[in-house]
């Protein structure tokens, strides 16, 4: 009898970004992974695409990465206000480490119609 799984079709089911295969974060734990972020030195990033194109490899910024930026507040007030002009898209939040020049975390914040 062959294996039946009760994940689903893991291989052909598309996920946004780190948390995809979670359950929806609450607010509460979307700012505790901002806090890390900014914990760990690295620099906020605010990136946007249309739910049409979220599997192309570049999504466009908000702004200009958020360089040494220490105060959370105005992370999430970036984060609602890019939504607020894009209501349609996909928002994500990128921790981005100059150190090693890579993402240090990736996660999608609000998910597009």
């Amino acid at each position: 009898m062959p294996f039946q799984s009760t994940v689903g079709d893991y291989q052909t089911v598309a996920t946004l970004e780190t948390f995809g295969f979670l359950p929806p974060m609450t607010q509460d734990e979307i700012y505790d992974q901002i806090a890390y972020i900014i914990a760990q030195g690295w620099s906020p990033v605010i990136e946007h695409v249309h739910p049409s194109g979220s599997m192309q490899t570049y999504w466009s910024y908000w702004k200009l990465p958020f360089f040494g930026e220490k105060d959370l507040n105005m992370v999430v007030s970036e984060l609602e206000a890019c939504h607020r002009a894009y209501p349609d898209h996909h928002v994500r939040m990128v921790g981005y480490d100059a150190y090693t020049q890579s993402q240090g975390t990736c996660f999608v914040v609000f998910e597009g119609r």
